[in-house]
């Protein structure tokens, strides 16, 4: 016969599993683009999943295990806001470009820390964020003020803009 410990133990599990989701919720596709991001004279180009509508921005990186060293997610809005991001759900640990309407960084969060809910951003609007892998930032040398060209910041990466 099972002791009060045990039934309380198989309550807990039932009660779990009668109030788990039935459905996995929708996993969200991306289109896919460059980005690139000029640092003095130097350049470097990203491929980016571009995160548009509030559930692929509410997704972004959840649940990935790896990324590229030159891949990326690019979150774009329209209009410019003040950013908070967080790291739910995110292994990865990353730097965080905050982007201004004209493509200039604002402001770098680097080596955020995976899982946190800590709200990350600047007191700034800006209209995009492209995450990278953590250390990204340092090892390319890349600071406030250096400028991303994409579409989005009226600007096109590549040696012809």
């Amino acid at each position: 016969m099972t002791g009060p410990g045990g039934r309380a133990a198989a309550w807990l599990l039932f009660a779990a599993l009668a109030w788990a989701p039935t459905t996995a919720a929708a996993v969200e596709t991306f289109q896919v683009g460059t980005a690139e991001i000029q640092s003095g004279t130097s350049r470097y180009q990203f491929q980016v999943e571009l995160a548009v509508t509030d559930a692929q921005q509410r997704q972004g990186l959840m649940h990935r295990l790896t990324l590229g060293e030159n891949e990326g997610m690019l979150f774009l809005y329209t209009p410019p806001r003040r950013i908070r991001m967080w790291m739910k759900d995110t292994y990865i640990p990353l730097d965080m470009l905050f982007i201004r309407p004209d493509g200039t960084i604002a402001a770098i969060a680097e080596d955020t820390i995976p899982l946190s809910l800590t709200p990350i951003g600047p007191d700034v609007y800006v209209n995009g964020v492209l995450e990278v892998l953590a250390g990204t930032a340092e090892r390319l040398g890349l600071r406030p003020g250096d400028r991303v060209h994409h579409p989005h910041f009226g600007t096109e990466p590549g040696p012809d803009r």
